[in-house]
């Protein structure tokens, strides 16, 4: 199912600034990325987003990590679970990662995103090369031996409802451009090996 687009006005257009992604770029010194980290919850997304990030920043790099939990304090406070909330969830973010992709930005997001449909039309709406996609791949059984919020086991017990994973699907990415076993490989090395895909990308140098 695609994810509604939604415009408030007729009455509006897109304003073209002087100061452009590129001007932005330039001054950055190097490309803008999003950074689509998607798995499930306990796979550890948003620790090797943070610690992705540091890395970049102790290197020069403008960034910024968009993390679920955090996200959904403010701008997406009014969504609840349901798929439907999920589906909005994810558009907000995607919009708002394409805004970040304007500014110049390394965009780090770190969120389940369970559905094919909702990552797929976060990187239509940007170009190609744009939207790298990091599949952080974990056991279930690990993931909950990880779980110091104790939610899968809230779900097990029915205390939550449509909990990805256990009530509720995760439909794995087809053609990530990476894929890191979270389950096996320590912190670290998952990041090195963003980095050697970034630094093959071009949008960091060695």
């Amino acid at each position: 199912m695609a994810l509604p687009t939604i415009s408030a006005s007729a009455n509006t257009a897109w304003h073209h600034a002087t100061v452009t992604r590129g001007c932005r770029q330039l001054l950055n010194g190097h490309p803008a990325v999003i950074l689509w980290f998607t798995g499930l919850s306990g796979a550890g997304k948003s620790t090797l987003a943070h610690a992705l990030e540091e890395r970049l920043h102790c290197q020069g790099y403008r960034t910024f990590v968009l993390d679920g939990d955090n996200v959904r304090q403010g701008l997406c406070g009014d969504l609840g679970f349901s798929d439907q909330d999920r589906r909005e969830n994810i558009r907000r973010i995607a919009e708002l990662s394409k805004l970040m992709l304007e500014a110049g930005l390394i965009t780090l997001t770190a969120f389940i995103s369970p559905f094919l449909a909702e990552r797929k039309l976060a990187r239509q709406l940007v170009q190609p090369g744009d939207f790298i996609e990091i599949y952080c791949r974990c056991a279930l059984d690990v993931c909950e031996q990880r779980d110091v919020k104790g939610l899968y086991q809230k779900a097990r017990n029915g205390e939550i409802l449509k909990f990805t994973g256990i009530s509720s699907p995760y439909e794995a990415p087809i053609n990530p451009e990476l894929v890191l076993e979270t389950d096996r490989l320590d912190l670290g090395e998952c990041v090195e090996q963003i980095m050697v895909l970034l630094k093959r990308k071009g949008i960091v140098s060695d």
